[in-house]
């Protein structure tokens, strides 16, 4: 196979159109995320944890349907690069209907079942009565958020990434409104705390879905809304679509489950520390906002050129993708870190949450140099059509190495908080060795549109690999 130069200027040009705005949304929202927690940081610590083990339920949810998230964008990357627009119409309604299906359990638990829920994640009365009343009616708001999660998967992979930016802003504006009202009883409204937040999202959810079809229509998109062409599925294709999106699942139902164990773990620890560990995930969420932009272009610049059948061109990008995102994410830390103080106290944190909170930091921004690397490769190997290699590997480590450390580290050992919380990225530098190593095989490129199957015996044949 004949081996061009790299063009760098398209590379770097499609990355930031399409990584920029990806980062821009999440970056908002995040930024959502930190006004709520500094207006409710004002009612007490115990408001801040219950609302942030709330999240950590619905992050749990995200796990559950963010395997035919990454399932679907495979989909839909590889057959917008091969022009296949039946194939990309199909494969969305598949993947809207799972979601769909995930958003029905979670939303009947967090509405029906709130009570248990919170007995899950914390044994602490008073935070378990505020996040009761919190996820009563942030029930209301699940299906409204994976409809626009699965409507922006789409959007993005057909380079569409300005539109869920667009919808991301107004959700984000009218959730720190309607939050404002609502937690305080402003302009004559009812003072409600944690209930005002939790409706305030539900709110944001709506305007978020109003603004995206609005746009889908003015611009007069396809695939999105052609609703009669979502469903013309056929036994072969639901097997294949299941067969892709099977790992991914697996890997995100039991990663879920790992990290929930995780965070029950820290739910059991001080008021001060579960209060930190709330704080954290939302600056969490600042790191992550860059690497998501990162996963999407991975996805898109990837997935499409499989999909056309330029498995060089996608081969030649991924690992650039990798080392670019590892730059750029420990340029994200190290703000982060040094803008800690100020961030902290705004949150409401002091004294020994504030301790715990600086540590988690400091622990997190060292980890997420080569977690970001091995998630963004994960994400590479999924939209080239290897599904399974990285989602066996971090099961793998979940189930045999960090939840066996963590949990002897605080019941065994009872070590400190930050070093059980150290303990959960214990895997990531193993694991990035040997995603490294699958990288540079190039065995991850694994076409499903017919242009990709065309020629890659080609590519197999010019990288050593043998057919199998």
């Amino acid at each position: 196979m004949k081996k061009t130069d790299f063009d760098w200027k398209y590379f770097l040009r499609h990355v930031a159109i399409i990584a920029v705005p990806v980062a821009l949304q999440n970056l908002l929202t995040t930024t959502g995320s930190m006004v709520d927690t500094m207006m409710l940081a004002s009612l007490g610590e115990k408001t801040v944890g219950a609302v942030g083990l709330c999240a950590q339920f619905s992050s749990l949810m995200f796990s559950g349907y963010w395997g035919f998230v990454g399932g679907g964008m495979l989909f839909f990357a590889q057959y917008w690069g091969a022009k296949d627009e039946k194939g990309i119409t199909r494969s969305y309604g598949l993947t809207l209907s799972f979601m769909m299906a995930v958003a029905v359990i979670f939303a009947s638990l967090a509405l029906f079942a709130p009570e248990f829920v919170m007995n899950i994640y914390t044994d602490k009365p008073a935070i378990q009565e505020i996040g009761i009343s919190y996820l009563r009616i942030v029930g209301f708001a699940y299906p409204l958020q994976i409809l626009a999660m699965a409507m922006s998967a789409l959007l993005r992979s057909i380079e569409q990434v300005k539109l869920p930016l667009y919808g991301g802003i107004a959700s984000v504006i009218a959730n720190c409104f309607f939050n404002y009202l609502l937690i305080f009883g402003k302009f004559g409204l009812p003072k409600m705390g944690a209930s005002g937040a939790a409706l305030g999202t539900v709110l944001a959810g709506c305007v978020n879905i109003l603004v995206l079809v609005v746009l889908i229509l003015k611009k007069k998109l396809p695939f999105v809304l052609e609703f009669t062409k979502h469903f013309r599925w056929n036994r072969s294709f639901v097997r294949q679509y299941l067969r892709k999106c099977f790992p991914i699942l697996c890997n995100e139902v039991l990663i879920g489950v790992g990290n929930m164990m995780i965070n029950i773990v820290l739910g059991h620890q001080s008021e001060q520390a579960i209060a930190a560990v709330a704080v954290f995930r939302t600056l969490e969420g600042l790191v992550i906002a860059f690497f998501s932009g990162f996963s999407n272009a991975a996805t898109v610049l990837v997935g499409k050129e499989v999909g056309a059948g330029n498995h060089e061109t996608a081969y030649q990008r991924a690992w650039r993708l990798v080392y670019l995102c590892s730059g750029l994410i420990g340029l994200a830390c190290l703000i982060l870190i040094a803008i800690h103080y100020p961030l902290l106290n705004a949150m409401g944190l002091s004294g020994e949450s504030y301790r715990i909170g600086t540590g988690m930091l400091i622990i997190y921004s060292i980890a997420a140099l080569i977690r970001m690397g091995n998630w963004t490769q994960n994400d590479t190997y999924r939209a080239a059509g290897d599904a399974a290699f990285g989602s066996i590997l971090e099961i793998t480590f979940m189930y045999l190495m960090v939840l066996p450390c963590v949990y002897l580290a605080n019941y065994a050992f009872h070590a400190p908080f930050l070093l059980v919380f150290a303990l959960c990225y214990a895997d990531e530098p193993i694991r990035y060795l040997l995603m490294q190593r699958h990288m540079y095989s190039a065995k991850w490129i694994k076409p499903v549109s017919s242009q990709g199957l065309l020629t890659i015996r080609e590519f197999r044949k010019a990288h050593g690999i043998n057919e199998q």
